[in-house]
């Protein structure tokens, strides 16, 4: 019996946290056009990867697989639940009209990134102010820039009197949003918070958050005599705990502050069939990669030489990379289908029709964290017959009526019918925010005057009065 249970715990550890499975929510968190750059490096680099001249196309002479492969799982767990089935991408009828692939889209800052995820999420008026004002305090690299202290000091005159621990209580819950580590005051507690959402499993994980707490400065020195003793690890011990530490973002704001516009490529597809509305991935988006079949074939069983421990090692790289990228296609198609799901009227009745939805939605129905649907929807494109859009597009906040009522009305569909009002008003005489409010009652939307102008001013409408000068 303790050897049955022995057993199973060596086999659990086999699906933690380790630096390939890190690897999956890495590419996860990619772009399509950054990905591509990735995929283009691995294919330059390891000799073991080719591209399929052919889409579709099966692996050929791939070896049997045996002891070098034995570590991949035949599905990554990593916060997921792998669902749906990489064939699927595969099996897509090709489409009658190509998609736009042009379409720029201005780049999302950091600043605005949290802000969405603070939308989104579950706070009261005055955590959301607070939470707010420590967002704007934390700089493009993703640190918090003051003290809390100082902070707190900062908004005497504005708020009621702010506590440093009610500060440290919002900042705990900015730290979990995505990228994890955002909102660290120092890099000790940046790789600490990144730790911390680790599998308790991943192996040498007490070991790694030790040497980051109470010896970061000596690894910056490359004292490996004194980690050794003070960690009490061997040195292929202490290689596993640093290779863990540097699976880790020491910034993990920087992914947002690049500058300009980029190209979208849709990563999924929605269009319209008898059976009802599919969504898809685009064929399109990603390169299909395969085992390079002549030096798979080189590599031989029990062969110790240089040559073939080469191979071996570039080959598990690739399978790990193929392993990843139909991971993260299959948790993008997940939580693709289930957000349109959500929003089938707006594709066949526009802005109006929007939904409320926030990320806690999707989280529940497919099993992943908020900050993971955050990372999945980020520079995530669908093309819909209506346009190319950003996955967190479809997520508002909800307006009147109680949570989970089928009348609540989402923001953007009441920003779309705003936009619509005012672009049939009469010319001599636009509508006050009053009369907005009342003709949107008569919709059964019901929402204060404060709300109608602050939605106005943010689609930069001007008011009544100055509309009707300029016109």
């Amino acid at each position: 019996m303790s050897m049955k249970a022995s057993l199973q715990l060596k086999v659990g550890t086999q699906l933690t946290m380790t630096p390939q499975l890190q690897q999956a929510i890495q590419l996860l968190q990619l772009s399509t056009l950054d990905l591509r750059q990735e995929i283009q490096q691995a294919l330059e680099s390891n000799p073991l990867l080719e591209l399929e001249e052919e889409y579709g196309e099966q692996l050929l002479d791939e070896p049997a697989e045996d002891d070098w492969a034995s570590d991949i799982p035949a599905e990554l767990s990593v916060d997921s639940d792998w669902g749906d089935t990489y064939q699927d991408f595969a099996a897509s009828e090709s489409m009658g009209e190509a998609p736009d692939l042009d379409r720029n889209a201005a780049v999302v800052g950091l600043g605005e990134h949290l802000l969405w995820q603070l939308a989104m999420g579950d706070f009261d008026p005055r955590d959301a102010a607070l939470a707010t004002y420590l967002i704007d305090a934390i700089g493009s690299d993703g640190y918090l820039g003051d003290s809390l202290e100082a902070l707190a000091a900062g908004l005497q005159d504005a708020i009621q009197p702010v506590s440093t621990a009610e500060l440290e209580r919002i900042l705990s819950r900015i730290q979990r949003f995505d990228p994890i580590g955002v909102g660290a005051r120092d890099l000790r507690e940046c790789l600490l918070l990144q730790l911390d959402v680790l599998d308790a499993d991943t192996p040498l994980l007490v070991q790694a958050k030790r040497l980051v707490r109470q010896f970061l400065e000596a690894l910056a020195a490359d004292d490996r005599r004194l980690l050794k003793r003070r960690l009490r690890l061997d040195d292929d011990e202490l290689d596993a705990v640093i290779a863990l530490i540097r699976t880790l973002d020491p910034r993990p704001g920087q992914r947002f502050a690049s500058t300009g516009n980029s190209y979208v490529i849709p990563d999924l597809i929605a269009r319209v069939t008898p059976e009802g509305w599919r969504i898809e991935l685009n064929a399109d988006a990603l390169p299909r990669l395969r085992i390079q079949p002549d030096y798979a074939a080189l590599i031989r069983r029990a062969d110790k030489s240089d040559d073939n421990v080469f191979l071996r090692q570039h080959l598990q790289e690739a399978r790990w990379l193929m392993k990843s990228l139909s991971s993260r296609n299959d948790t993008l198609l997940r939580v693709g289908r289930e957000i349109m799901e959500r929003q089938v009227a707006f594709l066949e009745r526009g802005e109006e029709a929007m939904k409320p939805l926030i990320l806690a939605d999707i989280a529940e129905r497919v099993e992943l964290h908020e900050s993971t649907i955050s990372r999945v929807t980020t520079q995530k494109f669908i093309h819909t017959p209506r346009g190319v859009f950003e996955l967190k597009y479809f997520f508002s906040s909800q307006v009147g009526g109680q949570s989970g009522d089928a009348d609540s009305v989402s923001s953007t569909a009441i920003r779309a019918r705003l936009k619509k009002l005012i672009g049939e008003e009469p010319a001599r005489k636009p509508l006050s925010d009053s009369k907005l409010v009342a003709l949107l009652a008569e919709a059964d939307i019901n929402v204060a005057r404060r709300t109608v102008a602050k939605y106005r001013e943010a689609m930069g409408i001007p008011s009544s009065s100055e509309r009707k000068r300029l016109s």
